[in-house]
Parts: C-alpha cells; structure tokens; sequence
C-alpha cells in the first residue's frame, strides 16, 4: 500500500485534534517519565503528550516513514520510531500509553490491549481513542462501490483495510479484569465541511487508502469519481451551504493496577 501522506492529512488537523485532546483530557493527573504514542502520524497528538508531560521521555511510534519524517520535522526533540503497533514492545514499562486514531488499523484487539496494559507500569494509564464510522455512509459506500464491477475483482479483501472493533462491552470485559478503573464514551462529532467533496478528501487521507492502493492511476480516478456521486448523495447541502460529516468516535481510558 502507498505511504500516508502527511500533507492530506492534516487538511482536517483541528478536527481530527479535537477527539486527541478530549482524550487525554481524560488521562489522570500523575507524573509520567515514560510516554508513548502509538500511531503518531505527523505528531499532532504528540504534540499534545509534550505539552502536558514536558518532562517525560516521550517517543512516537508509527509504521509510515513518510508520517515519522514529518513528525520529526515538526518535534526534533522527541524520539520517534518506526515499528508495527502489533510488535511494538517498549525497553521499559510506560506510564502512559496513548493511541488515538491508530489501533483501529491493529487487527485481533482480544490479544493486543491486555498486551497494552501489560506493557504498563502499575498505576500506569492505556488512553485510545478510534473511529466508530463503519456504519456511516461515508464508509460505507465504500463497501458497496468497492462490491460492484469492475472494482469487486481488483480491489477484494485490500478493501476490509481498517478491522471492526468491539462493543463497548467486550472492549470493558478486557480491561476490567487488569485495571483499577476503566472510563468508556462514545462521542459523535459533527464537522462542518465546505463541501461534498471535502468529506472525499477527509477519508482519501485515511479510510480510502486499502480501496484505492491495488487500482491504477485510471482506475483510482473513475473508482473516485462514483464514490464521489454517492457521498454527493449521502451528504446534501445545509441551508448555509456546507455539509455535515457525522463521526463517531469510541474512547477507552484503562488505569493498570497498583
């Protein structure tokens, strides 16, 4: 699959920060000297990290060269690594693990977020933040334009991309047994776009990179140009003009043990 691009992703960076502050918003007031944030992208959330834990050592993680290449630009003095989320196995217990909009791309979440908490210090914190928009005509007609011809042959299970995460009950039901409390919301944001065509632009930065990637340049142009007709559909004009993109969102915040 192509490496994110930086750049189009952070067209929306006020709005996809929101969700990353009222995260860690959440986060117990404590010390931390060790921080990570899993899934850094271009480092807006670990931006955030850096201003409340101005004194922890702070590392980003992220599996795109391109994403770690910009995040360094934007804090050169924080570390940043490239490694698999699913893998990643850090030199010493955290005290707090971050990951806002990243463990979504992270398949089996029964295995990975005891893994998480278990990587935690005790009394240490596991803050994640993912988009709860399968349902959402925006991701949705990805699905049924990626099912029609030509595109069911080409793109195939590249499409299934993001994995479906789990209620919030399954996600209570991990985490209880291992924390000292655990905080779950779900939060739907409502962003005002200019147009249709900028909620095309929203997803091209995240949710439609597995359906694009195994088309060429033409057939990434025409699969765009249906997907395009579909949103137009989906997503009419308010009275002012703009659109209205629904998101929702799931929070889990999991304090470890003493």
């Amino acid at each position: 699959m192509p490496d994110w691009n930086p750049e189009l992703y952070r067209q929306f960076e006020a709005e996809r920060t929101r969700p990353a502050q009222e995260l860690l918003a959440r986060v117990p007031r404590q010390t931390a000297r060790f921080v990570t944030d899993l899934g850094c992208g271009p480092a807006n959330s670990t931006e955030l990290l850096k201003q409340r834990f101005p004194q922890a050592a702070l590392t980003g993680i992220d599996n795109s060269g391109t994403m770690l290449e910009s995040a360094r630009t934007r804090l050169p003095g924080c570390t940043f690594e490239q490694a698999d989320i699913s893998q990643w196995q850090p030199a010493q217990p955290q005290d707090l693990i971050y990951a806002n909009a990243s463990l979504q791309w992270v398949p089996d979440h029964r295995t990975l977020l005891p893994r998480l908490m278990a990587q935690l210090a005790p009394g240490g914190t596991l803050a994640v933040q993912m988009p709860d928009n399968r349902d959402e005509p925006s991701h949705r007609l990805m699905r049924e334009v990626a099912a029609r011809a030509p595109w069911k042959a080409q793109i195939g299970e590249a499409a299934a991309g993001r994995v479906s995460i789990l209620s919030p009950g399954e996600y209570y039901d991990l985490l209880a047994p291992l924390a000292e409390s655990v905080d779950i919301w779900r939060t739907t944001y409502f962003h005002l776009l200019p147009s249709s065509n900028a909620v095309v632009d929203w997803v091209r930065a995240t949710g439609l990179r597995p359906f694009l990637a195994p088309l060429d340049a033409v057939g990434q142009q025409t699969f765009l140009q249906h997907y395009q007709s579909e949103i137009d559909l989906a997503y009419p004009k308010r009275r002012d003009g703009n659109v209205m993109l629904a998101f929702p969102r799931l929070f889990l915040v999991a304090r470890r043990k003493i």
